[in-house]
């Protein structure tokens, strides 16, 4: 059982419209991608950014909450067992719902909280981008998982940089 002073404090944290959510939202709208649903009740999980038409999901992971791999996180010295038992439930119900997703042929792109910062916006949401171009105009597709930041996705900027560098404009 939490005290009543950490219930307060976890109550207090934002589900919607958080710092990387709304940076992620802005630069969207600035490359020309507009038109997004904000947390869309007719897809599994409620992501954070829908394109329906584009049948494209991104969920904007907060590195604390969902424990991101890559940055090197502690868990919490006061009731450890609390918070790991949480966390693994984050996880778990974050790979139910992309499962779930990506069996209804949606693409779903996990975007990072670190890969928001200063200095990795553009190059984060190029990618997006690519994937949003990618998935075209939707129709039943081939679901697919895409996480921004992971190698797969440095090799696909690497290959558009290629592609790109020969003069194709698409990657």
């Amino acid at each position: 059982m939490t005290s009543l002073a950490t219930r307060h404090v976890m109550q207090a944290n934002k589900g919607k419209d958080t710092k990387p959510e709304l940076v992620l939202r802005h630069a969207l709208r600035a490359a020309g991608y507009p038109g997004y649903r904000l947390h869309w009740k007719d897809a599994a999980g409620h992501p954070d950014i829908t394109y329906p038409g584009r049948r494209v999901a991104i969920f904007v992971n907060g590195c604390f909450w969902h424990r991101c791999s890559r940055c090197k996180l502690t868990t919490p010295k006061t009731n450890t067992a609390f918070w790991e038992e949480k966390f693994a439930r984050n996880r778990e119900r974050d790979r139910r719902e992309w499962r779930e997703l990506v069996g209804e042929g949606w693409c779903v792109v996990v975007v990072w909280e670190h890969d928001l910062k200063r200095g990795h916006v553009d190059a984060t949401v190029a990618d997006v981008v690519c994937e949003l171009e990618r998935a075209g105009d939707g129709g039943p597709g081939i679901g697919r998982m895409v996480e921004i930041g992971s190698p797969a996705a440095w090799e696909l900027a690497a290959r558009r940089g290629r592609l790109r560098a020969r003069g194709s404009s698409r990657p």
